[in-house]
């Protein structure tokens, strides 16, 4: 998979290109990633790549022309390229469309600045808008760095274990369960004890309970959106049992240390 970025600052990136897992998939060719300065397209003595907005108000907009011609460069480079902008009027993305882009072997990924760029170029040359979340940040550059990186480690042989991706949080429209390590034992609090059973078929249950779980408590909203099935639907009912009951003896243990 190649991404072309447009960016007037290219060398946000090193946070992708050098380091973690995307560093070293990047090194080992499993990707590919080149920067654009959209100020290598102008003309002027100061590289001008902004200007006013038309109408007045505050801040820069960033020009058609620049843009325009980095991003015709980058599609150079492939015949099946799709340009997306990195915009907060965009479709938030998630992992349901991080799966669909997945299926693109060419991504042009556009930054802006200031207050955005001429909406001209976005109906020449944007494919789609898409943001990470509903706030402003200073540029595109951060959502970027995060749809490649929410990418990337999707691709095979990127992580060491492909399993560890088909498990992350929202691949099954759940949160990920509870993941513990050594020791057994921290401070008085001690690792449930199904983990240390080695039964696998109990483990496997126990992690869905918690995951159904724990969407139940954090994000209620991604259970409506999916079919439990019926084993899912006892597992949480359970989940919700114990909870309720360890909430009341919680409950019930602070009334009696008040007194």
């Amino acid at each position: 998979m190649r991404f072309d970025v447009i960016s007037l600052f290219p060398e946000m990136f090193s946070a992708v290109s050098r380091y973690g897992v995307t560093g070293r998939a990047l090194e080992t060719g499993l990707w590919q990633l080149q920067c654009h300065n959209p100020r290598d397209w102008t003309t002027d003595k100061h590289a001008t790549v902004d200007d006013r907005p038309y109408g007045g108000g505050p801040g820069m907009l960033l020009k058609v022309k620049p843009l325009q011609e980095a991003i015709r460069f980058a599609r150079s480079f492939s015949s099946q390229s799709r340009v997306l902008y990195l915009s907060p009027q965009g479709r938030v993305l998630d992992q349901k469309t991080i799966q669909a882009y997945l299926q693109e072997s060419h991504l042009i990924l556009l930054s802006g600045r200031y207050e955005g760029v001429d909406e001209r170029l976005i109906a020449a040359e944007v494919d789609e808008e898409v943001s990470i979340g509903d706030y402003v940040l200073s540029g595109g550059e951060l959502p970027a760095m995060v749809l490649i990186d929410a990418l990337v480690r999707q691709l095979p042989d990127v992580l060491g274990d492909q399993q560890s991706a088909e498990e992350d949080s929202f691949m099954h429209g759940l949160l990920d369960c509870p993941h513990y390590t050594r020791p057994a034992e921290y401070q008085g609090e001690r690792v449930p004890q199904v983990l240390l059973s080695g039964n696998h078929q109990k483990i496997a249950k126990w992690r869905e309970k918690m995951a159904l779980g724990k969407t139940w408590l954090q994000r209620p909203d991604l259970l409506a959106q999916k079919n439990l099935s019926m084993e899912q639907k006892d597992l949480l009912e359970s989940f919700i049992k114990e909870y309720d009951f360890a909430s009341v003896n919680a409950n019930e243990g602070r009334e009696l240390k008040g007194k």
